[in-house]
């Protein structure tokens, strides 16, 4: 089979455009009071998760898609920015920043893989199906569990409440009933050493 060149320079192209991704910082730091994680490690950290704990998940679910979902799902941010979960202000128009840089970023590919990409992305925003609930469950356990591990210090450095987590956390019930039971037992834990205000 002949190499379709302008197809295969589009690809590259994607290539090369995401690997900005690594230079996006988290408000997360690494475990042990490292450095601040960028979305890169995010979403390599997540996808061995969700293949690791994919057996708590409350539905079956399709595992590939869902790892391609999570690989790809702050690839926006490479536009938009990392909106912090608990920065009310700058979520306000963080629909309107991510939806521009989506447009752009899946815009690179040719057209079939930029429409798949897109897709899996927008299911994932949606949070409907059993694949972007699981998505959903590890894209907020994986920063609880960094946290946990630093002593709750990037609550304690915002002054969180423990109510805050739980409100962005109010449907990782859908994908996990036995992920968020845990999650749960970890904020209870940071309440009681001080880093999250009850």
């Amino acid at each position: 089979m002949e190499l379709d060149k302008q197809r295969f320079e589009k690809q590259i192209n994607f290539i090369m455009e995401i690997d900005k991704e690594k230079n996006i910082f988290r408000q997360t730091h690494l475990s042990g009071g490292g450095r601040r994680e960028n979305d890169a490690e995010h979403a390599w950290h997540m996808a061995v998760m969700c293949y690791l704990l994919q057996e708590y998940s409350n539905q079956p679910f399709d595992l590939a898609k869902t790892m391609m979902m999570i690989l790809i799902h702050d690839i926006v941010e490479i536009d938009a920015g990392d909106t912090y979960a608990y920065d009310e202000k700058a979520k306000e128009t963080e629909a309107e920043r991510e939806n521009a840089a989506a447009d752009r970023i899946f815009g690179i590919l040719p057209e079939d893989q930029g429409r798949k990409l897109r897709s899996l992305w927008e299911e994932f925003t949606a949070y409907e199906t059993p694949e972007a609930r699981f998505a959903h469950v590890m894209d907020n356990f994986q920063p609880l569990l960094l946290n946990d591990s630093n002593d709750g210090g990037d609550w304690k450095r915002n002054g969180i409440r423990r109510a805050q987590p739980e409100k962005r956390n109010e449907k990782t019930h859908t994908g996990s009933e036995e992920i968020w039971d845990y999650m749960k037992e970890i904020l209870d834990r940071n309440v009681e050493r001080g880093s999250l205000l009850p």
